[in-house]
């Protein structure tokens, strides 16, 4: 069997999620990875026996690779994307697309022109819960979707931002507690609505962090086109990381997600839950989050399966960019405080 070559650009905390689930997969294998930190860098070769570069353009000129992963800071994703891109080399990379709607839209269009895949990661979309409700939700059991509301919940304190050289700024992070905590539970409910969006209505500000320039809460409306109405609200000044809670009231019952686990209640009293599998689990080394389980692995898998088949992925750019349009749009009516229609 012939394997994708791949290439990974950035060595950070993400970086397991991405090299160990290409490791465990029978038609992809680890070329090279790429960090400006040359022990990091350095480190991860040796542990996955695989060449080394501090400069990502290197690697596309002197490797021959077919898929290059991309897990850097939120504003290097849209540049590093399209260089590869324009190389004939596939691109998965994390979330956010981007931190500019512009920019989104110049990946897309240049994956296209150079006839290369690109894939966004939203693994949440992966796990049981949010599968047990896309599908209810799809097979009309539930009926049509009256309105909808989710909360997320979090803590980043300054000493974490203090850590960081890109976190908390508006032009290298793009945001705060939308584009980097809640954009996961704002990616599912929008998916779980499938509806293009009317309007939105937002707030956001920062409110207990000394050190920040970018909204440590934010709240609003967000109207889609098939008349649902949902309301969000996200903080990261909360005392610890709560459960993200999303609930969908409908005709027929309510969907109500809490953390991971998911329950749809009839109104017939029929009730169906769905949580993560304790048996299936990956370990992606000491010291990585609990909460990232194993969707990181399926959607990769996906992505490579697709490669293989000649298909498009789940999660492509056009699909992800929808969500980007909405999270641009949160920040465009927050800062200019009126409603954006669409």
């Amino acid at each position: 069997m012939n394997k994708f070559r791949v290439g990974i650009i950035g060595c950070g905390n993400i970086f397991p999620m991405h090299a160990l689930s290409v490791k465990g997969l029978e038609n992809a294998e680890i070329i090279a990875v790429c960090d400006i930190k040359e022990e990091r860098a350095k480190a991860k070769s040796e542990e996955f026996n695989c060449n080394y570069y501090l400069d990502y353009k290197d690697m596309l000129l002197k490797e021959d690779l077919d898929v290059i992963h991309i897990c850097l800071p939120h504003y290097l994703h849209a540049p590093v994307a399209i260089a590869t891109a324009k190389a004939g080399v596939h691109v998965l990379t994390e979330k956010p697309m981007s931190i500019k709607l512009e920019d989104a839209e110049e990946m897309i269009k240049t994956a296209k022109e150079n006839h290369v895949t690109l894939g966004v990661i939203f693994q949440n979309r992966y796990n049981p819960g949010s599968q047990l409700i896309k599908k209810t939700l799809e097979s009309g059991a539930l009926g049509s979707i009256i309105s909808g509301k989710l909360a997320v919940t979090w803590n980043r304190s300054d000493e974490y931002y203090s850590k960081s050289d890109w976190k908390g700024t508006w032009d290298k992070e793009g945001g705060g507690v939308i584009i980097d905590q809640a954009i996961h539970t704002m990616d599912l409910m929008r998916w779980f609505i499938d509806s293009e969006i009317d309007f939105i209505d937002a707030t956001i500000k920062n409110r207990a962090h000394e050190i920040i320039q970018v909204e440590d809460s934010a709240e609003g409306i967000i109207k889609y086109k098939n008349g649902v109405l949902t309301s969000f609200h996200a903080v990261n000044y909360y005392g610890y990381d709560a459960p993200v809670e999303i609930e969908l009231y409908c005709e027929n019952g309510t969907a109500k997600m809490v953390a991971d686990r998911a329950s749809v209640k009839f109104n017939d009293g029929r009730e169906y839950i769905a949580d993560n599998n304790p048996s299936e689990v990956f370990f992606y080394g000491n010291g990585a989050k609990g909460y990232w389980g194993v969707s990181h692995v399926k959607q990769i898998k996906n992505f490579y399966s697709c490669l293989s088949a000649g298909t498009e992925p789940e999660i492509t750019g056009e699909e992800a960019i929808k969500t980007q349009k909405m999270i641009c749009a949160i920040y465009e009516s927050g800062k200019k405080e009126e409603k954006i229609t669409f």
